[in-house]
């Protein structure tokens, strides 16, 4: 939750050339090292400027094919979410516009709402939408919440997600950072890379809505939210940290003392998207705060988590920005990695396959027999539709 140089970054770096997502805090002026920290957006405008990683997972016989993809909306703003309603209607939030827009087929795009940081877009069976927003700078959150807008065109605010986040603070007991280095190397280290707690942040990135429960991704929080319908919020789970060991190498491309080769890192594992599974179970995607470009190696991963006890399984590691994911009815797993310009599928055992290359892909939904992916985020966004054999 703290300096977010993921997510929240990576929308005011987009306004200034960055992206997305999650995690809202932002590196100080003073955290030159790159490391740590939300890493979502400010991480994601540095390492979609510097890098541009390609497939690295190979196509797997037996995996899902991917057919030809078709434009399903264009000009977009940020579609960093969206989701599909009846139809095959979008509901896309444009993050950079504070939009939210409806496109349906054959017809001009329609705006439902406006808002700050328009993300976490999900729609229910009876066609309410459900969306985050969120308001502040890399440096501190001043709102973050959950709104709906009734299928008679009527908004309201769900919860105050940062109210929530300020009285628990779900991560508050976790330390990130070298954790266990010694005093002496403590004192060599920048601001920021020293042993921290989770701070109070909030930025709701993903969401999805099942029966009376919207289940938010919170970014800024690191963890896994359930919100009732009336507003009544609980923590589900908190992701554990992404860990690296630090190497000569590592250390030495940081410019850090090398007190700290052989340590573990700590890094916040800033969650971006969340899904129901055919077997009840959530999955989450989580972009680790700190750099993409391959300086610490491909940490994104997607976790398995049971929403009634809470315990978080790890199905798959090694993604290079995941940033939003699909499941199919066989629980095949679909994620974007936005840092390596492809989509990937994963078997229901954690095996990750190429299936698609595509421009600085996003968001991801399936639908009967399609997968729906956000492309082009940083520019003149669109949302195309992948049919799957």
């Amino acid at each position: 939750m703290r300096q977010s140089r993921t997510l929240t970054t990576l929308t005011a770096a987009l306004a200034a050339g960055g992206l997305l997502v999650a995690g809202a805090a932002g590196a100080s002026a003073d955290d030159t090292s790159g490391f740590g920290h939300h890493g979502t957006t400010s991480a994601l405008a540095d390492a979609w400027r510097g890098q541009h990683h390609q497939g690295h997972h190979g196509h797997k016989p037996g995996t899902p094919t991917a057919g030809t993809p078709v434009t399903a909306a264009e000009h977009l703003a940020g579609p960093l979410t969206f989701d599909i309603g009846r139809k095959s209607s979008l509901y896309v939030g444009q993050d950079f516009a504070g939009l939210l827009t409806l496109v349906q087929p054959g017809q001009a795009p329609t705006d439902l709402a406006a808002g700050p940081g328009i993300a976490a877009v999900s729609v229910n069976g009876d066609g309410a939408v459900t969306w985050a927003e969120r308001e502040g700078d890399q440096s501190a959150v001043q709102a973050s919440r959950l709104m709906r807008r009734a299928p008679d065109g009527t908004i309201s605010q769900v919860v105050d997600l940062l109210a929530y986040e300020q009285a628990a603070n779900p991560d508050g007991a976790v330390t990130y950072g070298f954790t266990d280095v010694t005093p002496e190397c403590a004192a060599t280290l920048p601001p920021g890379l020293a042993p921290y707690s989770g701070a109070v942040d909030s930025h709701g990135y993903g969401s999805v809505t099942v029966g009376k429960v919207t289940y938010v991704a919170d970014a800024g929080a690191n963890a896994l939210l359930a919100v009732g319908r009336h507003g009544d919020v609980r923590t589900v789970a908190v992701l554990p940290p992404a860990v690296v060991q630090v190497t000569a190498e590592i250390a030495a491309g940081f410019g850090l003392d090398p007190c700290v080769v052989g340590h573990p890192f700590s890094l916040e594992p800033v969650p971006t998207d969340v899904e129901r599974g055919p077997d009840g179970k959530l999955y989450v995607s989580s972009l680790p705060g700190g750099p993409e470009d391959g300086s610490l190696g491909s940490i994104g991963s997607v976790y398995r988590i049971d929403p009634r006890t809470g315990t978080v399984t790890l199905l798959a590691t090694g993604l290079s920005g995941a940033t939003g994911l699909a499941v199919r009815d066989d629980g095949t797993v679909f994620v974007a990695e936005l840092y390596a310009n492809e989509v990937s599928s994963i078997s229901r055992k954690g095996v990750v396959s190429t299936f698609l290359a595509l421009n600085q892909p996003a968001g991801v939904e399936w639908s009967n027999g399609t997968v729906y992916v956000s492309t082009d985020v940083f520019g003149d966004g669109k949302v195309v539709a992948v049919p799957v054999s």
